[in-house]
């Protein structure tokens, strides 16, 4: 069993009478990119800033890195929703002045920054003004000011905000080489298909409380309609359980009902039409999103 890096239980924060985050009960495991998702006001960034004792809870416990929240901040890299950066200070002054109050050495603290500035592209700007950067710029500034002191976990809100698509391919190779060296991330995005690359497992939220929560591989098969595409050269006869077939070139797209992929994937076989390929089809994770969040706004 994997170890626990960050466990909330019956997590509650109201505000004036407003519940912003409800009941809310998770896990995010060592080494794992985890997902934290749901619409605008669910409740993800009141979530995030209780785990990071910004907001004390109302209701129910949290344990980050085994501890409560807020005594091991300096273990933790936080990249805000609200980004905020000195920008009359030069830039590789702003790192390390941040990477200090984490308790690194100045010296430490410098080396790192220029490493993570060329990591980042913006070797050449350490001695400019924060305030030079463009905005894309800036926020790769901000993602760098929330690694550079070495966190073993890393919390995400919005990482990708006004980045153009080379520069958001950046961040997502980042992200998984930090994986690739045991720290933990949680990553709270609107774009789900960045999340649907790099996250290991997720939770979903909605007005405040956890509607969807696991492996997301497993949460993508569960919701996967019955379809199945095929690649093959021969033609392809009426099969019993498909329902609807669509062609392009020599792929097919099967739409089954009453039938397994297995029992399809045998029928081909024992008629001997060959297969090039044959792939379970899974709904794309913005499909799902908008169905749980479309069903129970309809409940």
């Amino acid at each position: 069993m994997p170890q626990t890096i960050l466990e909330t239980r019956n997590l509650v924060k109201r505000y004036n009478g407003f519940t912003a985050v409800d009941d809310l009960s998770f896990e995010v495991y060592e080494g794992e990119i985890f997902g934290l998702l749901g619409p605008n006001g669910a409740g993800k960034t009141t979530a995030i800033r209780t785990i990071m004792d910004i907001f004390k809870p109302d209701e129910g416990t949290i344990t980050v890195l085994g501890e409560p929240p807020g005594v091991v901040r300096r273990r933790i890299g936080y990249l805000p929703e609200e980004r905020g950066l000195y920008q009359d200070l030069k830039v590789l002054d702003v790192l390390v002045y941040l990477a200090q109050l984490k308790g690194t050495s100045r010296s430490t603290a410098r080396e790192q920054s220029l490493i993570w500035l060329d990591k980042v592209e913006l070797g050449d700007w350490a001695n400019k003004k924060v305030q030079d950067l463009s905005r894309g710029m800036q926020q790769k500034l901000q993602f760098v000011a929330s690694v550079v002191h070495d966190p073993q976990l890393l919390i995400l809100d919005e990482p990708f905000q006004g980045l153009d698509p080379i520069n958001v391919d950046l961040l997502k190779g980042l992200i998984r080489d930090l994986r690739s060296e045991g720290k933990t991330v949680m990553l709270s995005a609107h774009q789900m298909n960045l999340v649907e690359a790099l996250c290991d497992r997720i939770l979903l939220i909605d007005d405040g409380k956890g509607v969807l929560y696991g492996d997301l591989a497993e949460i993508k098969r569960r919701h996967a309609p019955g379809t199945v595409r095929l690649r093959t050269s021969d033609p392809l006869v009426e099969l019993p359980g498909v329902i609807r077939v669509e062609q392009r070139d020599d792929t097919y797209t099967l739409t089954l009902e009453g039938v397994t992929a297995q029992d399809l994937l045998r029928e081909l076989l024992e008629r001997d039409i060959s297969v090039g390929s044959f792939e379970v089809a899974t709904a794309p994770l913005e499909d799902i999103f908008i169905a749980v969040v479309k069903e129970r706004d309809d409940a």
